[in-house]
């Protein structure tokens, strides 16, 4: 008798109380791994655009503080910025997008730059000025260079890839066979849950390589301060 009123008061369809709290847990775990990832690559874009609007900040300011200097080492240094823009704009940037790195040229074609800027030896106090603020600008562009390149590879590891796409599978699949009654209402609800979770997804990894996807006109610092150089 006894089994028999303990059968008959279950009810088959109903989710255990464990196994609600753990598809609860698994949720909100997820949710903070999820927004933690997002907020990483987002922080991630935001820096690497800083990087790139300080690196052609740096050499324009290279490019118009030697108004100072005679005509043929003005004409030098300004050569030497605007091929130097020219090649990272239209044959590095597509390179460092396919393979995440920066080129040995433009490590070359920046170093000329800073030696044709600290071989020149000031002759007026004017000069001597703009000399060591266009040395400064120099430094300072090959530090956001360097931060560029650090900035070209993905920011999410692989490992955490697996983890997000895991924990997306584990929260999604425990919804639709535990959580669920397959009534209309509770089916669109899950849906709209599941494509939300695509969604985030879908931010991760489109932050995840700022260069190639994050920022939508990525060399648009170069382009505005150098017109001619990148045309």
């Amino acid at each position: 008798m006894r089994g028999r009123r303990k059968s008959d008061s279950e009810d088959p369809t109903e989710t255990p109380d464990v196994i609600e709290y753990m598809t609860m847990m698994i949720g909100v775990v997820y949710a903070i791994v999820l927004g933690l990832a997002i907020a990483g690559v987002w922080e991630e874009r935001n820096a690497a655009e800083t990087t790139v609007i300080q690196e052609a900040q740096a050499l324009h300011e290279v490019h118009e503080r030697v108004s100072t200097y005679p005509a043929a080492e003005r004409e030098r240094v300004r050569d030497d910025v605007e091929s130097y823009v020219h090649y990272a704009v239209k044959t590095e940037w597509p390179h460092m997008v396919e393979h995440g790195e920066l080129t040995d040229r433009g490590d070359r074609m920046l170093r000329r730059l800073r030696a044709d800027v600290t071989d020149y030896e000031p002759e007026t106090m004017q000069q001597a000025q703009s000399y060591q603020a266009v040395v400064d600008q120099v430094a300072e562009a090959d530090t956001a260079r360097n931060a560029r390149g650090d900035s070209a590879e993905p920011t999410m590891p692989g490992v955490v890839w697996i983890g997000l796409y895991a924990g997306a599978i584990v929260s999604v699949g425990m919804l639709f066979a535990l959580q669920i009654q397959r009534s209309g209402r509770e089916l669109v609800l899950a849906g709209i849950f599941s494509a939300l979770i695509a969604f985030l997804l879908f931010l991760v990894w489109h932050f995840d390589a700022p260069f190639a996807r994050g920022l939508e006109e990525p060399t648009q610092a170069f382009t505005s301060l150098f017109p001619h150089a990148t045309g």
